[in-house]
C-alpha cells in the first residue's frame, strides 16, 4: 500500500507550546512536491487568496478560486494542484487548543463543516473573504508577537473566525445543512457510531439497538435530520472508505471488500456499482493527480 505521508503540528515553533498557527501556502508548497497526497494531524482552514485549481478532500474534488475556503479534519486524505493555486493562508490548530477552554468537548463537531455528514468542505466567500482574512491576519499578528499570557487572545480569536464562517457556511447551504441536527441526540450519535463501526457493522437493527429505539424510529429520525435514510448513512460512509482505499493504495478488490466486512467480493463489486455507477475496477482506473 502507498504510504501517506502525514503531518504533525510544530507544537514548538515558537518555543513555548503553541497548537494553533497561520501559514501562508506560498511557503509550504515545497513539502508537498514530493508527497501530495498527505493528511495532516490538525484542524485546517485553508482560504485562497490567489490562483485557482483543484484541492481534493478524501474522494472529494472540488474547484477554488480566490475568495474559498476549504477545510479539513484530522486524517483526511488532501491534494491540492500546488502549480495553479498559488498562493493562500492556512489557519491550523489542535483540537485541545480549544477544549481547555470551553466546557463543550463536541464544539467543533457542531460546526456545519467540520460535522462528519456535512456535504461540502468547501465554501465560497465572495464579499466575506475580507472579512475572514482579516481575522486570520489578526490571529497571525497575535502569534508572531506572541506571549504565553496572549493564549485567551488566540483562542478568542480562533472562536470568533470559527463562529463567522459557520454562520456564512449555514446561510449558503442551507439547502444541505440541517440545523436541527445538532437538536436531535438520536441521530448525532448514530452518525458517531456510524464513523467507529460501519467496516464491521452494516446493520441498521445493530445501531438501533445500542441506541434503544426501534430500526424505523431511528431511521425516522436520521431521515429527518439528515434527508436520506439510515441505510444511506452507512452506505455512503462504506462507500466513502471503499473509494479511498481504491485511489490511495494498491489492495485488491476483494482485500478491500474483505477489509468492509463482505465475504462475497462479487456482492461487494454489484454494491459498488449500484451506489456509484462504476465497478471498483472503473472507479480506480479514472484519472486521478
Amino acid at each position: 500500500m502507498h504510504r501517506i505521508k502525514q503531518y504533525a503540528f510544530h507544537k514548538t515553533k515558537y518555543g513555548e507550546e503553541l497548537l494553533i498557527d497561520v501559514v501562508r501556502l506560498k511557503d509550504i508548497k515545497k513539502y508537498l512536491k514530493e508527497d501530495a497526497v498527505h493528511r495532516l494531524g490538525y484542524h485546517d482552514i485553508t482560504l485562497i487568496t490567489d490562483g485557482h485549481g483543484k484541492f481534493r478532500i478524501d474522494e472529494k474534488e472540488y474547484y477554488v478560486r480566490k475568495g474559498d475556503v476549504i477545510f479539513s479534519s484530522p486524517n483526511q486524505i488532501r491534494w491540492w494542484d500546488i502549480n495553479n493555486i498559488t498562493d493562500g493562508y492556512a489557519l491550523i490548530f489542535e483540537k485541545e487548543f480549544l477544549l481547555t477552554f470551553f466546557n463543550d468537548p463536541d464544539f467543533l463537531e457542531h460546526l456545519s463543516y467540520f460535522k462528519g455528514s456535512h456535504a461540502f468542505s468547501k465554501l465560497s466567500l465572495d464579499k466575506d473573504s475580507e472579512h475572514t482574512l482579516r481575522l486570520i491576519n489578526e490571529i497571525k499578528q497575535e502569534i508572531d508577537s506572541y506571549k504565553e499570557k496572549d493564549k485567551h487572545i488566540l483562542r478568542a480569536l480562533l472562536y470568533q473566525t470559527l463562529k463567522s464562517l459557520d454562520r456564512i457556511y449555514i446561510l449558503r447551504n442551507s439547502s444541505s445543512v440541517n440545523t436541527e441536527n445538532a437538536k436531535n441526540r438520536y441521530a448525532d450519535t448514530f452518525i458517531k457510531l456510524v464513523g467507529i463501526e460501519y467496516k464491521q457493522n452494516h446493520s441498521i437493527r445493530h445501531y438501533a439497538d445500542k441506541l434503544c429505539i426501534t430500526p424505523n424510529y431511528l431511521n425516522e429520525l436520521v431521515k429527518s435530520a439528515n434527508g436520506i435514510s439510515a441505510k444511506q448513512v452507512i452506505q455512503n460512509k462504506v462507500i466513502q472508505e471503499a473509494k479511498k482505499m481504491l485511489l490511495y493504495s494498491s489492495f485488491s478488490i476483494s482485500d478491500i471488500a474483505a477489509s468492509l466486512n463482505y465475504e462475497n467480493t462479487s456482492y461487494f463489486i454489484r454494491f459498488f456499482r449500484k451506489q456509484t455507477g462504476y465497478t471498483p475496477l472503473q472507479y480506480r482506473n479514472a484519472d486521478k493527480p
